[in-house]
């Protein structure tokens, strides 16, 4: 019971002294409700430095993102072209003498290709050809079975493989060209 009493006797005083500063509990709360000017800037320099960070990231998460676009392009032109020439191996497809069963162009692989065998069955290779996301355009560097391997003009005899017309390079440090 000691214990209680002087709890409350000190409580007590502790009310009376902040009645005779003048201080009561509401006038303590408005003052400390705000921001002072410090805690601002200080706030608002976080936030720009945050900021200054996320900026680059986003950048380059851009970059990564096309840069999948187009690997995943290749692959798909790639993969078209590689099931076009297996089909002219089993000769499901009839092919052109001198091209080594690959098509003669992309076009090709969305137009179609009457089976052999079958009056109405075509088959299609690609839905349409893909956009190069590095510049823009539906225009690829083509290489055929004739074509040296160091060269970068198309022999216009076949589609062998495919690459993209982009001069830029790669967060790898490779060049798209080369891809």
């Amino acid at each position: 019971m000691t214990c209680l009493r002087e709890e409350s006797i000190s409580k007590c005083r502790l009310e009376s002294a902040r009645y005779r500063r003048g201080q009561s509990k509401r006038a303590a709360a408005p003052a400390e409700a705000g921001m002072t000017l410090l805690e601002l800037i200080v706030a608002c320099s976080i936030l720009v430095i945050l900021a200054s960070v996320a900026m680059p990231m986003a950048r380059i998460t851009i970059i990564r993102h096309k840069e999948d676009l187009l690997r995943y392009d290749l692959r798909q032109m790639r993969d078209a072209i590689d099931r076009y020439k297996d089909d002219a191996d089993k000769n499901l497809i009839q092919v052109q003498a001198g091209t080594e069963g690959y098509p003669p162009d992309l076009d090709t692989l969305v137009m179609g290709v009457q089976l052999t065998g079958a009056q109405d069955q075509r088959v299609h290779y690609l839905r349409a050809i893909p956009t190069d996301p590095t510049t823009g355009n539906k225009d690829w560097l083509l290489r055929s079975v004739q074509d040296d391997p160091d060269t970068t003009s198309w022999g216009g005899q076949d589609v062998f493989d495919v690459h993209s017309q982009s001069t830029g390079t790669a967060l790898d440090g490779t060049k798209y060209a080369d891809w």
